[in-house]
């Protein structure tokens, strides 16, 4: 089955074209956080059919969004990298996911969360102006399994999957975590109901809330 083609000359139109086809838009949001491997890709979207990934890596290949290139040796194998054109799709995947998580509700059972994903929650939802008013601070968010990291420097966030030097705050969370990110759940009862367990000061809890926002 070829592409879909909506025969209308529009920008939009043309983007969803080149991006909108299933899964196309999460490989870019993974690759956002960093380049990978084609197992790398694999693992973290553990649910698409590898023909389909593969013809994906192939399409946004042929658009000019991803690239492959050799590692530097001695490992030497081929990853997947955003071209500068597939990084200008930043802005975008962000604003999807700002707009997308609005309407989370809880996770289904079969639903997961991986450090890429949990990486771009990070900065989709990262509030400069409100973090240049708190003080710098370097965060962990532990959800189950996936360990990520946010420093906050100066209003600027630099987020990355796994754990950190110099942690001031760690945070281990679950479910809540939207609830908590939504304002639907305070630090003060998030912590008196066992939602959430910290590590650090509990001020930093509440400035991280202020920070980051759905």
């Amino acid at each position: 089955m070829g592409k879909r083609q909506y025969g209308q000359f529009c920008g939009l139109v043309r983007a969803v074209e080149l991006v909108g086809e299933r899964w196309a838009l999460l490989i870019v949001r993974d690759l956002l956080v960093s380049p990978k491997r084609y197992t790398d890709l694999k693992r973290g979207l553990p649910r698409i059919p590898t023909n389909v990934l593969s013809a994906r890596l192939k399409e946004l290949e042929t658009a000019g969004i991803v690239e492959r290139r050799l590692r530097p040796r001695p490992d030497g194998s081929v990853e997947y990298a955003l071209t500068e054109y597939g990084a200008d799709l930043e802005d975008v995947v962000l604003a999807l996911g700002r707009w997308g998580a609005r309407a989370l509700g809880e996770p289904g059972p079969d639903e997961i969360i991986t450090a890429d994903s949990l990486v771009m929650a990070l900065r989709s939802t990262f509030l400069p102006e409100a973090a240049q008013a708190e003080s710098d601070a370097t965060y962990e968010i532990r959800v189950g399994d996936v360990v990520v990291h946010a420093r906050v420097e100066g209003g600027e966030l630099a987020a990355a999957p796994g754990e950190a030097g110099g942690v001031d705050l760690v945070v281990d969370t679950g479910p809540a975590f939207r609830a908590l990110l939504a304002g639907e759940l305070t630090p003060d009862d998030a912590l008196a109901d066992g939602l959430v367990a910290i590590t650090g000061p509990k001020e930093l809890l509440a400035a991280f809330t202020r920070s980051f926002r759905i």
